[in-house]
């Protein structure tokens, strides 16, 4: 299962993430990112790896854990 983590102080709030993967980031009133789900299903991996691709601050950042047999 990939986890994914946002570091709110390098946010520049550019809302990428939230644009890629609106059921998985979201921004608030301040436009910063928020992580709806940090732990969201493998399924999702081209739209996350897409928002931390995206991310002009490098604030988003995906880990992809190796699947278990």
């Amino acid at each position: 299962m990939p986890r994914v983590t946002a570091d709110r102080e390098r946010c520049l709030g550019a809302g990428q993430c939230a644009y890629s993967a609106p059921d998985v980031f979201d921004q608030d009133d301040d436009g910063l990112v928020t992580v709806l789900d940090p732990a969201p299903p493998r399924h999702r991996l081209a739209s996350l790896r897409q928002a931390a691709d995206l991310c002009p601050s490098g604030a988003v950042r995906l880990e992809e854990a190796a699947e278990t047999p």
